[in-house]
């Protein structure tokens, strides 16, 4: 039995296999790419994430956990921070230059709204920062096994009008157009399947992130909101 020299399958394929078998070249190099890329800023992300909130809960004050925030670059929890802290800046400013004996404690929490917009929108950046280049894999997972088939429809497409031209039917004449038209069909699901598996992988990071982000988000208020009552008593 002769090994299966994939190489030169290609070498002897034609045109349009050849581009279909460049094109999912193009797929796999990228996915895998991004599948490394996503690897090393979970990672990060995770680190850098159980370092902020062990030294956020441990400051004795915001300013003093905004400093150690400025260091993190890739922790999404400190993003959330930083854009939450600046709003309620601009609060603090706004109630000492507008502050009333007649405002109500209700018409002042009522005027943190902007910080849980703030805090809502800061989720959301970080949501897609996390997520981008993900639809490339599913869309790797979900295309590259048709682009495969193409490939190989064509290839046998192409061997049956080769035997056709030459009149013979034999398996010689048969079986190396064929296996070179399988070829493509097995490339498209050696692609599609590490996609798809590390799709769903990383789409369940993001989601526990997620959902991380939102419960520190909810902390961070609740903690604001028990500051301001504290200091209106």
């Amino acid at each position: 039995m002769g090994d299966l020299n994939v190489f030169a399958m290609f070498l002897g394929a034609g045109l349009v296999v050849k581009c279909v078998m460049l094109l999912l070249l193009g797929f796999s190099i990228y996915s895998w790419f991004i599948v490394f890329q996503k690897f090393s800023l979970y990672k990060k992300c995770r680190l850098e994430s159980e370092d902020f909130l062990e030294t956020f809960w441990q400051s004795k004050n915001l300013a003093e956990a905004v400093k150690h925030s400025q260091e993190l670059t890739l922790c999404p929890e400190a993003h959330i921070f930083k854009s939450g802290y600046h709003e309620l800046q601009k609060l603090g400013k706004t109630h000492s230059s507008s502050r009333s004996a007649e405002e109500t404690l209700e018409a002042r929490l009522a005027g943190m709204e902007p910080l849980k917009r703030a805090l809502r929108k800061a989720e959301n950046m970080e949501s897609a920062r996390l997520s981008r280049s993900l639809p490339f894999l599913a869309t790797t997972g979900s295309t590259t096994p048709f682009i495969g088939l193409f490939g190989t429809v064509w290839g046998i497409m192409t061997s049956f009008h080769e035997i056709g031209m030459r009149g013979s039917a034999s398996l010689a004449v048969v079986a190396p157009g064929v296996s070179e038209a399988l070829v493509v069909t097995a490339a498209g699901l050696a692609v599609a399947i590490p996609a798809v598996v590390f799709y769903n992988y990383y789409s369940n990071q993001v989601a526990d992130i997620e959902s991380k982000m939102h419960s520190f988000s909810v902390d961070f208020l609740n903690l604001v909101e028990r500051d301001f009552i504290s200091r209106q008593g």
